[in-house]
């Protein structure tokens, strides 16, 4: 990947001095998101429907803000940028973005419109009620918020509630990810289960909920949980699971998955659930900023990515789950080995009984009890105040042990080994 990027960073500035603007596609995605062979078939694919002669520039960030800055700044003239979901509603609120352009690509290679998948459709138009995101972003990568587990040292019971990390039970044993927002919307959803029940609030008005009211709740709770947390950790929590010295982690559906893999060749047994209060869906999609300069390449190559085949290569080059509502890339991840389920609402009617791995596609059942999470422009700051509070200044000795540990098996595993790098895994990028 470095070796490309460096190739990437020369040809950009190299085609700078000898090419016209309109022939550079200028690329800005998470690190390890994509199989980067597509790339060049890209570009041949673009020549073939266009005429046209493309380049792209492919570089790539960490941080959803970092992205988020150039952005705003007018700094960078990015054609394609790929945030996460609340970015994608803070650009689209503050007027980043520029909106899609379908009627520049040909109905017979429409491929962002055949395989929307119906349940992103609907999400999409929740995220800004006045303004239809559909027609300004493409859904690439998605997933749940809930709890890995040790299946030998937890039931299914246990697991089966965001309580689980209040538990005495397992204190010093639990992992917690360092992402406010993330914990946040669980923990909220938890606290307010009568209030769901009698239906005097909805899932969707509590990923709003800013309050003082609510943020002063949430953080007495994840109070009473700091002194049972061996970790609030950026990306080394599922590598505490496959080693067996954590038995529960509140984290994200890619991790679980990669963990679940890596701790079977060690022995260890482990498990992932979307508790039974409800829970949070993430995206990170496609969008073109309000400084682009080469639209149609943009809008093509968005195209590009929707088609089948390219989704299920990046799906198996990267690990991550496909938002593509295409067939084929659900009887690509079909297994035998699991029980069927109800995947109509991604898929269509004709998956109403698919046999599939469902922490990679959730059941009907649990992702009726799931919500996306919403910007809180300037509140932001509020729920980063107390996320700050939370964690207190002074890590506990054993944070700072397994932060060194986990660097040291990163170096190793960078030194003598890239398997992992075509494994399942979700990347802590969301902030």
């Amino acid at each position: 990947m470095k070796k490309f990027l460096i190739l990437a960073a020369l040809s950009a500035l190299l085609l700078s001095c000898s090419s016209n603007r309109d022939q550079i596609l200028k690329v800005y995605n998470w690190s390890d998101y994509i199989d980067e062979s597509v790339l060049p078939e890209f570009e041949a694919w673009y020549k073939a429907q266009t005429g046209e002669d493309i380049k792209v520039v492919y570089q790539t960030f960490d941080v959803n803000e970092t992205m988020l800055s150039k952005i705003e700044k007018g700094h960078e003239d990015y054609d394609l940028v790929c945030p996460s979901d609340y970015i994608i509603e803070r650009m689209l609120n503050d007027g980043l973005l520029l909106p899609l352009d379908f009627a520049a690509i040909p109905d017979s290679i429409n491929y962002i419109e055949a395989n929307r998948s119906p349940y992103i459709r609907q999400v999409f138009r929740e995220i800004n009620p006045n303004i239809d995101a559909n027609d300004y972003s493409v859904a690439y990568m998605w997933g749940t918020t809930g709890i890995i587990y040790n299946t030998e040292k937890v039931t299914a019971e246990e697991a089966g509630t965001w309580d689980i990390i209040r538990n005495p039970k397992f204190a010093g044993q639990i992992l917690i990810k360092d992402a406010p927002r993330d914990v946040y919307g669980p923990v909220l959803i938890y606290l307010k289960q009568k209030e769901l029940q009698e239906g005097s609030v909805t899932l969707q008005e509590l990923m709003h909920d800013s309050s003082d009211e609510s943020i002063a709740a949430v953080e007495n709770y994840l109070k009473q949980v700091k002194d049972g947390v061996l970790g609030w950790e950026a990306d080394f929590g599922k590598d505490q699971m496959t080693k067996g010295r954590g038995v529960v982690s509140l984290n994200w559906s890619g991790d679980a998955v990669w963990a679940i893999e890596e701790a079977a060749e060690v022995g260890v047994s482990l498990d992932y659930v979307v508790p039974e209060e409800g829970s949070t869906v993430w995206f990170d999609g496609w969008v073109i900023p309000k400084y682009a300069k080469n639209l149609k390449a943009a809008t093509y190559f968005i195209d590009f990515m929707c088609r089948p085949d390219i989704a299920i290569r990046n799906m198996d080059g990267t690990g991550y789950v496909s938002a593509n509502g295409a067939f084929e890339v659900l009887e690509s991840q079909i297994d035998e080995e699991w029980d069927p389920i109800d995947l109509s609402y991604f898929f269509g009617p004709e998956a109403s009984a698919v046999q599939v791995n469902p922490v990679l596609y959730p059941a009907r059942d649990v992702i009726d009890r799931c919500a996306l999470e919403h910007d809180w422009g300037k509140d932001t700051d509020k729920l980063l105040a107390m996320w700050s509070r939370v964690k207190g200044d002074n890590a506990s000795s054993l944070t700072y042990v397994i932060i060194v540990l986990a660097l040291l098996a990163i170096v190793a595993a960078i030194l003598f080994s890239n398997r992992s790098r075509k494994r399942r895994r979700r990347k802590s990028h969301r902030k």
